[in-house]
């Protein structure tokens, strides 16, 4: 069968909330290219569309969360997954993006031609089967960083002795009745202290099994400083300065992690002790092996989770697991947790690029192998951008910086009569590091399968919004390590 190719200038795969971003820019910032957005599911939103378990929100606020061109003027600063996903719909529609996406096609492959100056992407449409092909000038991956098929789930002994059911939360059954039901959450990670409090609200009897502790963080839903500025200046304006000061206390916040991680760990207990009471054995449950920020810290809105374990409406054990048993869960200690559901939040199962495979002039690149330019491009690999988010800050900070970035580097390459922009490191003293410095698991399992970075700029990561900005914003494009034709 011949397929019809369809070429235009731009194409971003992924319709989440990277995508959607990328496609902001792309329209306002490079109005004469033409552009589209593949997008593998039937929606867009992305993570927020996908997880539906209860309780799902955002553990960022939404003032860093949100975009940069579209305030969010609700009151929660931490919101649900549904108020999520009906912003990233209400800008769609705002910037009239939603004409551009050509749902249900999952990209396979994406081959470089350099003397047609073009990527050749095929791949296959989710409802149909059917294959399709569409060629563009810049490839822009907008795909996020984890698998939407599976989440990480590693086997148990014994679990098919079990004869309740076993739930991972990325794939949450619709139907499932928690009511008055004993469960057993596996994980210590954002995950299960979300869920954790949201299945005690309906009547369950929960349990949070944890192999480890990990930093537990309180904070208001609620930003009143942003609701104090909405009454006295415009929304936009209220939003602007709220998103800067959260930008600034959370650099803050990760800094003094840190270069002062016992200070920072001192105020962590204090502020759990208060949340707890005097007789909770934090040093047991809460007290993690790692520094602060060598994970991401989990978040508790108002408390919830510390509330609940508080009055007694859900209990934290820290043990290992020796089997799975009809009825529950046999530790290490000895001790038997009963359990009608066993609900695994054991994390995700990273997946670069999509799973696309990457060819250049014929010849299968294997990513891993390269290097990243700017924390978005790959070195010797053309016309190709990647929208990667903060793993120590608000996701979104990153990829607005990414999406003007990338327009600023078509319109330089417009302005030049320019077809094509490869990043390539020639300097022999440049040594390569892991993309992330970053000891979670799902983290750790991912890195062999993941490009490096450099050892100094522009190959080397920043996890620093201020430093990107000024790099991103309003560094020169055309530095002697990019190289254009």
């Amino acid at each position: 069968m011949t397929l019809s190719t369809e070429r235009i200038d731009v194409l971003i795969v992924g319709a989440g909330i990277s995508g959607i971003g990328a496609a902001y820019y792309v329209q306002s910032r490079c109005p004469k290219r033409s552009f589209a957005i593949l997008e593998g599911r039937a929606a867009i939103g992305g993570t927020w569309d996908l997880f539906r378990y209860p309780g799902i929100r955002s553990d960022s606020d939404m003032f860093t969360l949100g975009y940069a061109f579209h305030p969010w003027t609700q009151g929660e600063a931490i919101a649900d997954g549904e108020a999520i996903l009906a912003y990233l719909n209400e800008t769609v529609d705002a910037y009239d993006l939603r004409r551009h996406i050509r749902f249900q096609k999952r990209v396979v492959d994406a081959s470089w031609s350099t003397e047609d100056a073009c990527w050749t992407v095929s791949g296959r449409c989710g409802d149909t089967g059917q294959p399709f092909v569409i060629q563009c000038n810049f490839l822009f991956m907008c795909s996020g960083y984890y698998n939407y098929e599976r989440g990480h789930r590693p086997t148990f002994a014994g679990q098919e002795d079990f004869s309740g059911p076993i739930v991972h939360p990325q794939h949450w059954p619709e139907d499932l009745d928690c009511a008055g039901k004993k469960i057993v959450v596996i994980g210590s990670g954002a995950t299960a202290v979300t869920l954790v409090p949201a299945l005690t609200e309906a009547d369950a009897q929960v349990t949070m099994l944890q192999r480890s502790p990990t930093y537990v963080w309180a904070r208001p839903s609620q930003d009143h400083f942003a609701n104090w500025l909405r009454a006295r200046v415009s929304s936009t304006a209220a939003y602007g300065l709220t998103r800067w000061k959260n930008v600034f206390l959370g650099s803050f916040f990760f800094t003094l992690s840190r270069r002062a991680p016992s200070f920072v760990r001192r105020q962590i207990r204090k502020a759990q002790r208060e949340a707890l009471g005097p007789d909770f054995d934090i040093d047991t449950h809460f007290t993690p092996r790692y520094q602060p920020w060598d994970q991401r810290f989990c978040l508790a809105p108002d408390g919830d989770f510390f509330i609940a374990l508080r009055e007694g409406k859900a209990d934290i054990v820290t043990d290992t697991i020796q089997t799975f048993t009809s009825s529950g869960i046999r530790l290490d200690s000895g001790r038997e947790l009963e359990a009608d559901i066993i609900v695994t939040a054991t994390g995700l199962e990273l997946l670069f690029l999509a799973g696309m495979s990457v060819t250049v002039d014929g010849q299968r690149r294997d990513l891993s192998e390269s290097r990243t330019y700017k924390a978005m491009m790959f070195s010797d690999i053309p016309n190709l951008a990647l929208s990667f988010g903060y793993t120590n800050a608000s996701w979104t900070l990153k990829s607005d910086l990414t999406g003007e970035y990338v327009c600023r580097l078509l319109n330089h390459m417009e302005r030049r009569g320019y077809r094509t922009c490869t990043p390539r490191c020639t300097d022999p003293t440049v040594t390569d590091v892991p993309f992330l410095d970053f000891t979670s698991g799902y983290i750790q399992r991912a890195l062999p399968n993941m490009p490096k970075q450099g050892s100094r700029a522009p190959w080397r990561l920043n996890q620093d919004y201020l430093l990107d900005l000024v790099s991103l914003r309003y560094g020169r494009v055309d530095d002697p390590e990019m190289d254009f034709s």
